[in-house]
This record gives C-alpha cells, sequence and structure tokens, in this order.
C-alpha cells in the first residue's frame, strides 16, 4: 500500500482510485475471491448461431416504407421487428387501424418472424389488430408489449384513469393468451426512469414494481399466477458503460428471481434490452457507433433474450438505410465474429461483476420495497416518489457532465471541429398522419409528474453551436 501511494502523488487512495456510479456503488481498483458474491446464472445452452434475438425498431410515419424497412431488415440479418405506432406519426408509424397495421407488416410471415409492439395507450387495440392479423396461428411468437405505466410516466397523465388501463390491458391480454400460446403480454419496463435521467437501480426497481403491477393485473384477469408471470417480458435499459451494463441485465434477473420465489412460482427471466436514448448525442454523432457498441456487448455478455439498438443517427432524425444497416450490422458482428453468444454467463466467476451485480440487485430491491411501501408502482408515480428520486440523480448526473468529471465523447471531450452531420431521413410527417381509435376510458384523468426525457449532451450541443 505505501507503494501504491507513493504513486499517487498526495492523491488519496480513495479519490484517486475508487469511482462511484450515479447509484452511490463504490468501484473498487481491484477485486479478489472475498469480493466474490452468490448470483442468480442463467446457464441455459445458447443457440450456437442465434444466442440472442437481434431485434429491429420501425418507426417511419409511412405504412409502406416501414414495410420496406423491415423486410429489409428482416432479409439483412434481423430476427424481429419492434413496431412502434403512433397515429400522428410523430414518434412511430402512423397506424391508427388494422389496414395500416397490415400495410406496415405487409410481406412479414407473423408465424415466424416475431413482432413485438410499441404503442402506449393504443396498446390493447393495437394488439387486436395484430392478433387478427396472425389469423389464430396458435405458435405466432408475438409480443404485444402492452405497457400502460411506461405511457403514462412520460406523458405525465393518462386519457382516463390509470387503473382502467391497467383492467383494459388484462382483460386483452388474458383473451389472446388463450389463442397464442407463445404470445408474451406485457413489457414491464423502468425505461421512463433511466431516459428521464435516473440510475441503474432506480429503474430496475421501477421494472420490478411494474412486473409485479402487471402480474396482478394478470391474475385479476383470471390467469393463473404462473402463467401470468409466462406472460411478462422484462426491459432493460444500456448505455455505453459496459459493465454497469452487463450487470443490470444480470441484476434484473435476479431480482426476477426473487419475486416469483416470493410468489411461488418457477419462471425464467425473458427479458429485452434496449439502447438508451439519452446517451446519444448529435454532435459528431459518429460517435454514437461506439456508444451502441458498447450496449450491444453488454445486452449479449449479459445473457438478453433480444437484443434492440437504436440508429447512430437517432438524435437527429429517422435513420437512412446505411443507419438501420449498422444497427444491425453491429449486433451482426458482436455475435457471428466476436462470438459473444457462445458461452453461457461468461461474466460469471468475474469477482467485479458478480459483486457489482449483487450490489445492484439489493440496492434495486430497496428501492422496489419502497415503491411498494408506497402502495405499489401507481401511487408511486402519482406522489411524486419516483420522480423525485429521479430528479436529484438526473440533478447530480447533470453536475458531473458540468464540471468535467464525466465526459462525453465528441461533446465534452475531443470535439470534432470539422464536425460533418450524418444524413437522416425527412418524411413530411404531416402526409401521413391518421385519425387513430379513442384511447380514452371513463372516469377522470390521472396524473404524476412526468419523467421526460432528456439526453446528456443536449446542454453543451447548444453551446458549441
Amino acid at each position: 500500500m505505501a507503494l501504491v501511494e507513493k504513486t499517487l502523488k498526495g492523491q488519496t487512495f480513495d479519490d484517486a482510485l475508487i469511482t462511484q456510479t450515479p447509484d452511490g456503488i463504490a468501484i473498487q481498483p481491484l477485486y479478489t475471491i472475498e469480493d466474490g458474491a452468490a448470483v442468480v446464472r442463467d446457464l441455459r445452452a445458447r443457440d450456437a448461431d442465434r444466442p440472442w434475438d437481434l431485434r429491429m425498431r420501425a418507426a417511419h410515419p409511412d405504412p409502406r416504407q416501414a414495410a420496406a424497412e423491415i423486410m429489409k431488415d428482416l432479409e439483412g440479418g434481423a430476427a424481429s421487428v419492434l413496431l412502434a405506432l403512433d397515429p400522428s406519426g410523430l414518434n412511430g408509424v402512423a397506424v391508427g387501424s388494422l389496414q395500416d397495421l397490415a400495410q406496415a407488416l405487409n410481406g412479414v410471415m407473423l408465424d415466424l418472424a416475431p413482432v413485438a409492439l410499441d404503442a402506449g395507450f393504443l396498446g390493447p387495440k393495437a394488439a387486436d389488430w395484430l392478433a387478427t392479423l396472425a389469423k389464430s396461428a396458435p405458435n405466432a411468437p408475438l409480443a404485444f408489449h402492452l405497457d400502460p405505466l411506461t405511457a403514462f410516466a412520460q406523458a405525465g397523465t393518462s386519457p382516463g384513469p390509470i387503473e382502467s388501463h391497467l383492467v383494459s390491458a388484462a382483460t386483452v391480454g388474458a383473451r389472446l393468451a388463450e389463442t397464442y400460446a407463445k404470445a408474451s403480454l406485457f413489457l414491464a419496463t423502468g425505461r421512463a426512469a433511466h431516459e428521464a435521467g435516473g440510475s441503474n437501480t432506480e429503474e430496475l426497481a421501477t421494472m420490478a414494481a411494474s412486473a409485479v403491477a402487471y402480474a396482478k393485473a394478470l391474475v385479476r384477469a383470471g390467469l393463473s399466477m404462473e402463467e401470468a408471470f409466462s406472460r411478462i417480458v422484462l426491459g432493460v435499459s444500456l448505455d455505453a458503460e459496459y459493465f454497469t451494463g452487463v450487470a443490470k441485465v444480470r441484476a434484473a434477473r435476479a431480482l426476477w428471481a426473487r419475486i416469483t420465489d416470493a410468489c411461488g412460482v418457477s419462471v425464467p427471466a425473458v427479458i429485452e434490452a434496449r439502447s438508451s436514448q439519452r446517451m446519444l448525442t448529435r454532435a459528431d454523432a459518429w460517435t454514437n457507433l461506439l456508444r451502441l457498441t458498447s450496449a450491444g456487448f453488454a445486452g449479449a455478455v449479459g445473457g438478453a433474450d433480444a437484443v434492440v439498438l437504436g440508429a447512430f443517427t437517432d438524435a437527429i432524425g429517422l435513420p437512412t438505410a446505411f443507419g438501420r444497416r449498422q444497427a444491425r450490422n453491429t449486433q451482426l458482428v458482436l455475435m457471428e465474429e466476436s462470438h459473444l453468444g457462445r458461452v453461457a454467463d461468461p461474466a460469471g466467476g468475474a469477482w467485479y461483476l458478480d459483486n457489482l451485480t449483487d450490489l445492484l440487485a439489493r440496492a434495486a430491491w430497496g428501492g422496489f420495497q419502497a415503491i411498494e411501501a408506497d402502495g405499489g408502482i401507481v401511487k408511486a408515480l402519482e406522489s411524486g416518489l419516483i420522480a423525485d428520486i429521479v430528479g436529484e440523480t438526473r440533478a447530480g448526473q447533470e453536475a458531473q457532465f458540468a464540471d468535467r468529471s464525466r465526459k462525453i465523447l465528441g461533446v465534452t471531450a475531443f470535439p470534432n471541429g470539422e464536425d460533418k452531420p450524418a444524413e437522416v431521413a425527412t418524411p413530411v410527417i404531416a402526409d401521413f398522419a391518421v385519425d387513430g381509435p379513442s384511447v380514452r376510458l371513463p372516469g377522470p384523468d390521472s396524473r404524476c409528474p412526468p419523467l421526460t426525457p432528456i439526453r446528456f449532451a443536449a446542454a453543451f450541443e447548444g453551446a458549441q453551436a
């Protein structure tokens, strides 16, 4: 230790060699066997050729263009589709009816290629449309991804009581479960907390509380406890910090095991990992390729069942064919050239990663208990408990970026003086907007402090301009 202190030139050991995550977890410079922890491991055999589901997001407002992009993705190596729907066309494909959805999925064989939805409060109606297109094929691998809680958290309001939206989604889901044996119904995620600037443990706690709320809703709708949990997918957000990303995916699995065990069921976790939007930059957007590669690495090594990587131009606008190809090929290289899926739980046995996984899971469990003590996820959103915690964490992270203790490549570190903006697609969104069905349910609107998405680089890109 004396030799170490000598090399630090006056700095203390803690200041020089120990870093803190936004969760308050200390990262040591060295880990030994004493730091190891027993964590839940996923040792299931993985398909050597397709160890995870390469999922591509489609959000072009024109349903016909979206269909063309989807088919190109599937032909180019993608295995499934995440279809974002928004009748206005602002935040997804302009779909407001069964016919519109049929256009957006024209050519897709729904009994072979999994299709996942991202439809917000439109979720139950969109699920019925997708089920109709699948023509009652019982083995169609559909992912309805019903998730009214994320829509509520981000919007800060719901069209009618949010509890009614939970009941509506669960009722539709339970009905569709009778026909589609392999379909997942709900997506339980803390993405809203993450994109608003929350920490890893705050995201995981929100995810866990959402999973419990959705399981309860499905049980009330008539499903058994075991089937209810088996129809829920966990959603995890991944940024460029790949070690914490690996640990977060593994911690999500540990939380799920703890919850299902407490409920007396044994159901393996199914995890969809999506790349973070808050980490992306508009300035020197090409550096986003590095961030997305790190996120994909974390999802693969952490053992996610499906990985969704956005395009490197997402902070600027809709991707071109080149941007979509880069998103696909990043995963294909990780999968087919780097062979990241050849080993089950490659992080297992690494003292640092096992320790970090355990600390994240324990801290998230404490956050989950606080949410449940506040009355559950709906009450915790309405009371502002989650928004207050996330807001404090966001402010702390913004301060670190401001004082340069944390840096953003291409923006606050090594800015590119000759930056040439990347090309993006520029459709006239108003040309595709449609009238969607009403998503309002009887009763007064529910309200909560919104978890508004941010980008950490935005504060500095304006100064550069």
